[in-house]
């Protein structure tokens, strides 16, 4: 009788496992609830706001400076109080755009590249205005499709 409870013994042993398929059922529950609900939820709140007759305030619209970069890769310079593009080199060019954003440093400064230069010379216009004219944002124009 001793070896057969120690048979039942060997074959019901315990097992120190825990079951996570529950868990893990409710939070794909949860996960589902919460998906739904997110959208639903009202993130604003309304506030009456005071009324005065204060003028509101007058942004200063700047006149961008504009680099062109020409089909045999000559530059020209347009910018306010100019009627057409005025033809410079690269000191040049250094030169005048570093006086513009000295006055203001948030002018805007955009490349217009020829679609026949190469790239390779609009890459080094663009990094000659950043690092030696310390325009910190530089962007390049383009034609709209017709």
């Amino acid at each position: 009788m001793a070896q057969a409870h120690a048979r039942r013994s060997r074959k019901r042993r315990l097992k120190a496992e825990i079951n996570v398929v529950p868990y893990i059922d409710v939070m794909l529950v949860l996960l589902i609830i919460f998906m739904v609900t997110a959208p639903l939820l009202n993130v604003g709140v309304d506030v009456n706001l005071p009324q005065a007759d204060a003028k509101s305030l007058e942004q200063k619209r700047r006149q961008p400076v504009v680099v062109q970069v020409r089909k045999d890769g000559a530059l020209a310079l347009t910018y306010e109080g100019l009627d057409r593009p005025q033809a410079v080199d690269a000191a040049q060019l250094v030169a005048k755009v570093r006086a513009f954003v000295a006055a203001d440093p948030n002018v805007p400064v955009y490349v217009a590249g020829d679609r026949e230069v190469s790239y390779q010379r609009v890459y080094e216009v663009l990094s000659l205005l950043q690092q030696q004219a310390g325009v910190p944002r530089a962007g390049l124009m383009g034609d709209p499709r017709k």
